[in-house]
């Protein structure tokens, strides 16, 4: 079967983007019980995923690379067969060295889904913000079910297996994708000559400036977001519960609900400037983020889900202004870059929480760092052009 022309429906990359975080997250909640099988403490043991979340960024250029010499869609069909054999074998390691590279390998076929699979997303501009904030739930609730599922699989299991039963989910999903792929659609002449002469918006070049600057400080705050919450809220939330399901519990609920700012952020960046858009996200982001830092039990969770709807909210918005100000050729090479700097910068809250917790810091200053990051997305906001929509460049 010849996949190098092929196409698929949005529910289907949708899907994959709900792997991808999913499958990259189960460490961060396993990584307690793994630490504790190894003989290391969990500031020890969370280092040894530091591979795996620098690859998750890393590899990004090359993918993009890859699919312009061989295919997008190729590319997507090699994303779920490595990242759910790479599962399984983290699931066999037999120390922490094994676990970290297995990690690693993980990293790599993930990195494939973001400058990829997002480009195929994007090929067509059509109510892009509201798509790209659908993209972006499934994506987050993968970032939600990681300490969900993993909690549960760990009161009937072992760490283990929070590796192999979600890989062998990815390889059957390898072949449910590929049945799914269809003849790609070819564009009349006109529009394909339209779709040549595309060429970068007018002040791209300080729109990409004002989204490296968030990329880079949305990049640490989300890793760190998505990765210490669960633990975090295993220390917090004591007088409510310590049983690891139910305070993964409280976590997936905070990722879930927070998720679906991306819809709603979706919808406004359709409509209204995407400057003031971004401008009270990163408000939002310095004022929970900082309480979040400093309140404990119920309390907790409703900051922190009010902080993760404006860390989730911001995702839409940034591959929606990309998509308006860079052809659709140059997208996979710039989302690429974009993701390298995005997951590269969230691969250091691993060290940086280590680090912290072994110079005898509490996790709640990492939030404190977060939320003076914030204020980089503030800045990035007001160095964000006005744009006029009609000028951007359009791709179905």
């Amino acid at each position: 079967m010849n996949i190098r022309h092929k196409q698929v429906k949005d529910i289907y990359l949708n899907i994959s983007h709900f792997l991808d975080h999913f499958v990259m997250l189960i460490f961060a909640k396993a990584a307690y019980d793994a630490g504790k099988e190894f003989g290391l403490g969990y500031d020890e043991i969370i280092v040894f995923g530091f591979l795996g979340f620098v690859l998750f960024g890393g590899v990004a250029p090359i993918a993009a690379i890859l699919a312009d010499k061989f295919s997008r869609t190729a590319l997507m069909v090699v994303f779920h067969f490595g990242l759910g054999i790479a599962a399984i074998l983290a699931g066999f390691s037999g120390s922490a060295w094994e676990l970290s590279l297995s990690i690693g390998l993980i990293g790599i076929f993930a990195a494939i889904y973001h400058p990829v699979g997002i480009a195929m997303l994007i090929k067509s501009n059509k109510k892009i913000g509201f798509r790209l904030g659908v993209n972006g739930v499934f994506g987050n609730m993968g970032v939600a079910a990681a300490p969900l599922i993993t909690g549960i699989l760990l009161i009937f299991f072992d760490w283990r297996m929070c590796f192999i039963l979600p890989g062998i989910l990815c390889i059957i999903y390898g072949f449910i994708f590929i049945s799914a792929l269809t003849e790609e659609t070819k564009p009349n002449p006109k529009i394909k000559a339209q779709a040549n002469d595309q060429k970068f918006a007018p002040q791209w070049q300080r729109a990409l400036l004002a989204l490296g600057l968030t990329t880079a400080s949305g990049g640490f705050i989300f890793g760190a977001m998505t990765f210490i919450v669960p633990r975090y809220f295993e220390i917090q939330l004591s007088n409510l519960s310590t049983s690891v399901a139910i305070t993964g519990l409280f976590a997936s609920i905070v990722y879930a609900f927070a998720a679906f700012s991306q819809i709603g952020v979706g919808w406004l960046i359709d409509r209204y400037s995407a400057k003031l858009i971004l401008f009270f996200l990163g408000l939002g982001q310095i004022i929970f983020i900082f309480l979040a830092a400093k309140v404990t039990n119920l309390s907790l969770v409703f900051v922190t889900l009010a902080a993760m709807s404006f860390v989730f909210g911001q995702i839409p918005i940034i591959d929606t202004i990309l998509s308006r100000y860079i052809p659709d050729e140059w997208r996979p090479k710039v989302l690429s870059i974009k993701f390298l700097l995005n997951l590269g910068i969230g691969a250091s809250v691993l060290p940086a929480s280590g680090f912290l917790l072994q110079s005898g810091y509490q996790l709640s200053s990492l939030f404190i760092l977060m939320s003076f990051m914030a204020t980089l997305i503030v800045v990035a906001s007001v160095i964000l052009p006005n744009q006029d929509i009609s000028k951007s460049p359009q791709q179905g």
